[in-house]
Order: C-alpha cells, then sequence, then structure tokens
C-alpha cells in the first residue's frame, strides 16, 4: 500500500489545514455578520419614513443577495481554480472577501447620500457573495489535494467545523458589541466595529496564505499535461451528472441542517416556548461548538469506516438528536442545554459531505464540480428552507423536526447509494484479479 496514502499527517499539513480553516472561519465570519446587525443598518440605510416591515425586507434582501451571487463567484473561480492552479483562487478568494467587508464598515449611510447607500452596500454583498462562492470549495479542493488519501476525511471534517466556527465567532462578536455598547453608540459607530475588524483579519489571513504550497495533485496533472481540455463546466455535465445529484443532496443536508438547527432554533425558541433571548443565545452557542466537534469526529469515522456507513449511521443519530430536541423542549426546558448540545453535534455529520463531494469528481474538474454542485444547491435550499420551515409551521410547531427529518431520510438514502457503488467497484475489481 502507498505509504503517502497512509502516513500520518505532519506539520505540514497540519500548517496548510490550519490556514485554511482560520480563513475559511473569517470569511464565513465577513459574509453572516451582517445578519447580526440587520437591524441597526436597516435603520441607517433606508428612509426613516418607511413602514418597518418594508425596511425588514429591503434589508434581508441586501443580505439573501449575497447567496444569489455565490453560484457565479464560485462557477468563474473554480475554472481557473482548475486551469491555472488552486493556491491562485483560494488566495483572490479571500482578498475579495475582505475588501468589501472593508468597504461595509466605511459606507456613508442614507442620511449622507441618499439612495447610494443601499445600493453601495448592495453591491458590496454581491461581491462577499462572489467571494465565499470560491472559497469553501477551494478550500475542500486544497485540503484534499494536500493530506495523504486516508486522512482526507478527517482534514475534511476539522475545514468544515473551521468554516462554521465563523459563525459561533460572528455570534460571539454581536453579543460582545450589544452587551457593552449602548443602543446610541451602535447606531453611532458601534456597527461599523465587525465589518472593520472582518476585513482587516481578512487581509492578514491573506498574507498569511502567502506561506501555502499549490497541492501536489494539480502540480502533478500539470506536468503530465493533464488539465482540462474543454470547460469544465462543459465536462461536468457532460460525464458527471451522477456526482453532481449527490453532491446537490449532500448540500441540501449540510445547508438545511445548520440553516434550521444552529440559525433558526434560538428564535424559534423564544417565540414558541418563552425561553428568554439570552438563555437561548447561550444555548446555541454551546450547540455550535458540539457542531464542530462533531464534524471532527464524523471526518474521522469517514476515514475509519468509510463515507458509506458514516453518512447512513450519522443521519440516523441526526434524526434521532434533532427530532428529541425540537420535541423536548416543550417539556423540559430545563435541559436545554443537553438536548441542544446533542443534537447540534448530530448535526456534525455534515463533515461527512465534503469528503463525499471531493471523491465524486475527478482531479481535472474537481473544483468546478463542487463549486457549481455545492453552490447552486446552497443558492436554492439555503434560501428556501426558513420560507420552507415558516410555511410548515402554520400546520405544526413539530415543522422544523420534521423538515431534518427529511433531510435524515435524504442522507440515509444517499449513503446507501454510496455503500452500493462502493460493493460493485470491490466486486469488479475482485473479478479482474481473478480473470489475471
Amino acid at each position: 500500500m502507498d505509504t503517502h496514502a497512509t502516513r500520518r499527517l505532519n506539520g505540514q499539513d497540519y500548517k496548510t489545514l490550519s490556514l485554511a480553516a482560520l480563513g475559511g472561519a473569517l470569511e464565513f465570519y465577513d459574509f453572516i455578520i451582517f445578519v447580526f446587525f440587520a437591524a441597526v443598518i436597516g435603520e441607517l440605510f433606508f428612509p426613516p419614513d418607511i413602514p418597518e416591515w418594508l425596511r425588514q425586507v429591503q434589508t434581508f434582501a441586501i443580505f439573501a443577495a449575497g447567496y444569489l451571487a455565490r453560484p457565479l463567484g464560485g462557477i468563474i473561480m473554480a475554472h481557473f481554480g482548475d486551469k491555472v492552479g488552486r493556491k491562485k483562487m483560494f488566495s483572490l478568494s479571500i482578498l475579495l472577501m475582505a475588501l468589501p467587508t472593508l468597504a461595509m464598515g466605511a459606507l456613508p449611510t442614507y442620511a449622507s447620500i441618499g439612495i447610494a447607500a443601499p445600493l453601495l452596500m448592495l453591491l458590496m454583498r454581491v461581491l462577499q457573495g462572489a467571494a465565499i462562492g470560491g472559497e469553501v470549495p477551494g478550500a475542500w479542493v486544497f485540503v484534499a489535494e494536500h493530506v495523504p488519501e486516508k486522512r482526507i476525511g478527517f482534514a475534511c471534517g476539522t475545514l468544515t467545523a473551521g468554516l462554521t466556527a465563523g459563525i459561533l465567532l460572528g455570534s460571539l462578536v454581536a453579543t460582545v458589541l450589544n452587551t457593552t455598547l449602548s443602543p446610541a453608540a451602535m447606531r453611532d459607530h458601534g456597527w461599523r466595529i465587525p465589518f472593520f475588524l472582518g476585513g482587516v483579519f481578512g487581509l492578514l489571513a491573506m498574507y498569511l496564505r502567502r506561506w501555502l504550497h499549490e497541492t501536489p495533485v494539480f502540480q502533478q496533472m500539470q506536468q503530465r499535461k493533464a488539465l482540462a481540455e474543454k470547460m469544465p463546466l462543459q465536462t461536468i455535465f457532460a460525464s458527471h451528472k451522477r456526482g453532481i445529484v449527490i453532491s446537490m443532496l449532500l448540500t441540501w443536508l449540510l445547508s438545511a441542517c445548520i440553516v434550521v438547527v444552529i440559525l433558526m432554533a434560538p428564535t424559534l425558541m423564544q417565540k414558541q416556548h418563552g425561553i428568554p433571548a439570552a438563555l437561548s443565545l447561550q444555548a446555541n452557542s454551546f450547540a455550535t461548538i458540539m457542531l464542530l466537534l462533531g464534524c471532527v469526529i464524523a471526518g474521522w469515522l469517514v476515514d475509519r469506516f468509510g463515507a458509506a456507513r458514516s453518512l447512513m449511521v450519522g443521519s440516523i443519530l441526526l434524526a434521532i438528536g434533532s427530532w428529541n430536541f425540537f420535541h423536548q423542549l416543550g417539556s423540559t426546558p430545563e435541559m436545554l442545554f443537553v438536548w441542544y448540545g446533542l443534537a447540534g453535534l448530530s448535526v456534525g455529520v455534515v463533515g461527512v459531505v465534503p469528503f463525499v463531494m471531493v471523491r465524486a469528481f475527478p482531479a481535472a474538474v474537481r473544483f468546478t464540480g463542487i463549486s457549481f454542485s455545492y453552490n447552486v444547491a446552497y443558492a436554492i435550499f439555503g434560501g428556501l428552507t426558513p420560507i420552507s420551515v415558516t410555511l410548515m409551521m402554520s400546520l405544526t410547531p413539530m415543522a422544523p423536526a420534521w423538515y431534518v427529518l427529511a433531510l435524515a431520510v435524504i442522507g440515509f438514502m444517499v449513503g446507501i447509494w454510496l455503500w452500493r457503488d462502493s460493493r460493485q467497484q470491490y466486486a469488479q475489481l475482485d473479478m479482474s484479479l481473478h480473470s489475471s
């Protein structure tokens, strides 16, 4: 067996993984920090005399524009990532995120420049969306092509945990600012601080990425002149439809589980069960930490037992953990941290997703295949999930639990699909060995 494929992670591997995870966390922070300060941004960037509902709709429309821009930005960056190199696009994505984030912190408000203020904010969100569309697939590909083959699961799971840590960082920054500054100070200058922090840290992460090297896989393709001859996007549509379907289904699992269990749950706890905001946010932070741990464990299990088994078992645990959390909220609120922590840990099954996606496409079109599948599915399901769950709640208060349960079933079915494929591959290999 190839010793490189089975060796342990060395210092260079950990350096690559750390810098990729750090940059990814900061990019996720930059992308979602807007939502934590949406209320004050709505006050400052739109006319003061419009109805409150319209202000909220316009503010969240700007936030949503970032999701809509993800597919285009991701596909363009992935095209060049497959053609000219992973590292160049990996560094470009964080620069494209840091500069608009800095600019958002410095933008004049509606009182200063009128309608130009929300239009400039919209432009910055579109640029952020384009950047994050290239960052996440690029990070998974970059790390997977650096580490030994038998450690790809752990590396991808750890990187996914790092990306998710950006959400936790945004929540902590918002909490600190809102507890240390008065509402007047927040409107005056406080809301600018998280954007400046994100931009500066993003530039620092880009500087640190200078020490990363191009992936060995891409270097070998260059030497063998095995880079994609046609447009990578054309190739994945022609030859890798199965990989696209699996990747989009698993992206639905990843995006919707995090949206429902991590992002929507605090509001649901407050409105449905009267749990105080401070307590729900504390429990949410604990659940997010457990999610990070779950992603790392899921990645480790993939390397040990394979993606199919890990996904099937993880999907069952997701169904149990999330259903128990939403079911127990009304009857045992004193166990909130326990149930929410277990639910967050079970959502860690999403740590399996990047491994499956990396293996779904050959190296020559890997960046494009993952980027197209992930970003298109994320734009669709990341946007539709809150609307779907909200509409379903008019029928049953357990709608969030039913939604996640449906996703767990999808994850389990994809796991069976992968298991059958692996069995067929082993059978074909066995036949070829016997025939030779």
